[in-house]
């Protein structure tokens, strides 16, 4: 859950752990609301000089088999990643320049942030944001150690403070390379059935599991309904990177661009909850950047929590909260899933896409 900028009250609506679905089978990969993923990776066998046509036909049918296997495997994030800007992608003048030019794309972008005397500055534009315009731009893979997850308060917030610096890690690099303002949010771990923020006071319960605000990320363990989810760190890891992407939006100015739309509309309107689902959705692609960049590279997020994560991102959206601001369950999956797939930024440019793809 995020907040308007300015501390004034936030819109409803959050991302909600919903009732644990029951045990099935990992589905098929929706789609990318953008590109096919890279197909995997294969080994062409060395051409072989006087080799029977049998043993050809044998070789070609075990290739059949192995790429078969594959299929039914959840895909992984194509590792050719560029986590550096080329230079045709670094604006010619940092922030404090003139007026960005108008955006083609469904959602406008806005003028560069205020100059200011020195330092790196936000960067206050959505689709035609420096960061979405490499296609070849991603997370570096990283290992990334967690401690084995407790459902206790000391356990809950170990495991998140270990995440948030695996997140520093990936994501900080990121943006300092594009001259933004990087720092790590602070993390705060509520007990109370309340808790303030600059935003107000948070109400803790099934739609509040983690809430971002002003630089500031919250995560009450009474909202993670351990009760229910029990030992799934991915679910967990994959929220916790939820809110994170947020702190991203923050960082490089797309969410108080997106604020400022938000606003003019009006919050309720709708352009303004489209407006808010496509930030929202971004911040779900980014959540699966970070974990599939991060499986299977050695440290302990493994192709179980992964999974995991990817089979419930079914089950948010709004078709669960009954909301209209953060965009189907549907669409939370294949965003998501986009992010995990591809690793790539650019494909995560919630704000070029067509209405239908963020409903």
């Amino acid at each position: 859950m995020t907040q308007p900028p300015h501390g004034q009250v936030p819109p409803s609506g959050s991302v909600q752990p919903p009732p644990v679905p029951d045990a099935q089978p990992a589905p098929a990969w929706l789609g990318h609301p953008h590109t096919v993923p890279a197909a995997p990776r294969r080994r062409s066998p060395a051409a072989v000089i006087g080799v029977c046509l049998g043993a050809v036909a044998v070789l070609v049918l075990g290739l059949v088999a192995i790429v078969a296997l594959n299929r039914q495997d959840t895909p992984l994030a194509n590792p050719a990643y560029r986590d550096t800007p080329s230079s045709q992608d670094i604006p010619s003048q940092l922030p404090g320049g003139a007026g960005a030019p108008a955006s083609a794309s469904p959602g406008p972008s806005t003028e560069l942030s205020t100059p200011s005397a020195t330092g790196p500055q936000k960067v206050l534009k959505l689709a035609d944001h420096p960061i979405l315009q490499d296609p070849n731009a991603g997370l570096q893979n990283r290992v990334c150690t967690l401690p084995a997850w407790q459902s206790t308060q000391a356990g809950a917030e170990a495991f998140f403070t270990a995440a948030s610096k695996c997140l520093d890690a990936a994501w900080g690099p990121f943006l300092t390379a594009y001259g933004l303002p990087f720092t790590p949010p602070a993390l705060h771990f509520p007990t109370g059935a309340s808790f303030e923020t600059e935003c107000g006071t948070i109400q803790v319960g099934i739609a509040t599991a983690a809430y971002y605000c002003e630089n500031n990320l919250y995560v009450p363990f009474r909202g993670l309904q351990t009760d229910q989810y029990g030992n799934n760190p991915g679910v967990y890891l994959a929220l916790f990177a939820h809110e994170y992407g947020h702190h991203v939006q923050e960082v490089a100015g797309l969410m108080d661009a997106a604020w400022q739309k938000i606003y003019e509309a009006g919050q309720n309107s709708p352009a303004g909850l489209e407006m808010s689902r496509r930030k929202e959705l971004q911040a779900q692609c980014f959540s699966g950047m970070f974990l599939g960049a991060h499986v299977d590279q050695g440290g302990t997020i493994n192709r179980d929590m992964y999974n995991k994560a990817w089979n419930d991102q079914e089950t948010r959206g709004d078709n669960t909260s009954r909301s209209h601001d953060h965009g189907t369950n549907a669409h939370y999956a294949s965003w998501w899933r986009a992010g995990a797939t591809s690793n790539r930024i650019s494909d995560c440019n919630t704000f070029a896409a067509p209405s239908s793809e963020v409903s």
